[in-house]
């Protein structure tokens, strides 16, 4: 229990965080400290002060037992624990003793461990009717607070979640480049997604739904950079552009065996990169080009050929010689030779 006081800088902050939370979420709670969860929860319901000092009504005993206390002049939880034991088990049961002993310490009360459930579905009913959609990212703001902490509570992430929106079936879908929890970035990637939506009919109600959890650890700096830092970096990049353009105008290359160069790459979905062992046997450009035809008074060889012939397997054969060559206006060319003709494809850096 200390150690945590010490990470959160005392029980004040700890409960200024709580409270902080609740707010964000648009509960109404009330916050009390006590040796045990039973004490806590009576002085919650009680409105602070000390145990002895809260009106019987806090106990949430039966509504008999509390009448009764009344006619006897028991007000409060002090003058309850006053009452010989004895009599009070046969007036009102050994259950009632038992609580007052939980709430006191004397005697075990095991909680039953929270767990968090595997998906996540929550609706949020709007104040008034919602014509543009970039007002609703306000309200799923909320949403993606109490998403964050159940992802929180699991150590999960997520990839993907939807937004529906009500009446109607009407739904917005925003995916991340990796995984995460962070309501921020989950609400800067909604707001680029409801920057280009117009809604059909007004909105009542937001609904936001996830699932197919990831386990998400959490992470730390070094001291000398972060590589998985960076390319968390990049990969938000990546989905803050889909998000704008669209998931088909945003993609990745990683390399393929073939040495054929037009083959020699694929696109690939952000975060879904792919480490080759295949090298090249020779120099390759920087810059491919599509094959243009040189005269070969354009340019001069300089090193080569490398014969490349591959391709049988799958009906475009190629069979060419490539050089490296002195184009015009001194640029270091890629061409090849193929059926008597030259070809450049590509440029150099």
């Amino acid at each position: 229990m200390q150690g945590s006081l010490r990470y959160f800088g005392g029980m004040r902050e700890l409960l200024g965080k709580i409270d902080a939370g609740r707010a964000e979420l648009g509960f109404e709670a009330s916050l009390a400290v006590a040796s045990t969860a039973r004490a806590a929860l009576w002085i919650a319901r009680g409105g602070g002060g000390r145990l002895e000092t809260l009106p019987v009504e806090a106990t949430g005993f039966d509504l008999s037992a509390i009448n009764f206390f009344r006619e006897i002049g028991i007000h409060t939880v002090g003058d309850l624990l006053r009452l010989p034991r004895e009599g009070l088990a046969k007036r009102c049961g050994q259950a009632l003793l038992d609580d007052l002993d939980r709430a006191l310490g004397s005697a075990a009360e095991p909680r039953r461990f929270f767990e968090p459930p595997q998906r996540f579905a929550a609706r949020l009913a709007l104040a008034a009717e919602v014509t543009h959609a970039e007002a609703l990212l306000f309200p799923a703001r909320r949403l993606l607070a109490q998403l964050e902490g159940l992802l929180t509570a699991r150590h999960d992430g997520i990839r993907a979640f939807t937004l529906h929106l009500f009446p109607g079936e009407a739904k917005i879908e925003v995916g991340l480049a990796s995984p995460t929890r962070d309501a921020k970035r989950m609400a800067d990637l909604l707001r680029e997604r409801l920057g280009k939506e117009s809604l059909a009919c007004p909105v009542e109600a937001i609904g936001l739904q996830a699932e197919n959890f990831a386990p998400l650890g959490g992470s730390s700096a070094t001291l000398f950079g972060d590589a998985a830092g960076e390319a968390e970096d990049w990969a938000q990049l990546a989905e803050r552009l889909q998000a704008r353009l669209g998931a088909g105008a945003v993609h990745g290359i990683t390399p393929c065996p073939d040495h054929r160069p037009e083959y020699a790459w694929r696109r690939v979905e952000p975060g879904e990169w792919e480490p080759r062992e295949f090298i090249q046997p020779g120099p390759r450009p920087a810059w491919l080009l599509e094959p243009r035809r040189l005269r070969q008074s354009q340019f001069s060889l300089l090193a080569g050929p490398e014969r490349i012939e591959c391709g049988w397997w799958d009906g475009d054969d190629a069979r060419r010689d490539y050089f490296i060559a002195r184009l015009e206006h001194a640029a270091l060319g890629w061409i090849y030779r193929e059926a008597g003709e030259w070809y450049l494809h590509g440029l150099f850096a």
